[in-house]
């Protein structure tokens, strides 16, 4: 939020996220900026992907500086989750009049997690 109301809409992501980056130094967040991660099909890498951010080494936080986030966004971001296989990210758009965000899980990552820990039964 502080990043928003203090530049408001209007500029390129690559500005919003080195502002995020030194929000999150401020506040002794760890984190990772544009992380090179691999992405693999069916076992075989097939090409980096990078992400904006990776926090805390398991929140993944893609930047957008759109009008409008949409669904073909929010798909992506999902998409990156289960190809990273992380549990948690964050979708951030600051290029709309009010900051947008969405939370997004990756579904697989829980499952598989919570079945390894004898707790599959909480899916049901």
């Amino acid at each position: 939020m502080e990043v928003h109301n203090t530049l408001g809409n209007g500029f390129q992501e690559v500005i919003y996220q080195r502002c995020l980056s030194i929000e999150l130094n401020e506040n002794g967040i760890e984190h990772q900026r544009e992380v090179e991660m691999p992405i693999f099909y069916k076992g075989q890498d097939v090409g980096l992907r990078r992400a904006d951010f990776l926090v805390m080494g398991e929140i993944m936080v893609e930047l957008k500086a759109i009008i409008d986030l949409e669904d073909v966004h929010l798909a992506q971001a999902m998409n990156y989750l289960e190809a990273y296989n992380l549990p948690t990210g964050l979708l951030i758009n600051f290029g709309a009049k009010s900051l947008q965000f969405k939370r997004i899980f990756n579904k697989s990552w829980q499952s598989k997690n919570l079945s390894n820990h004898g707790l599959d039964n909480l899916n049901k």
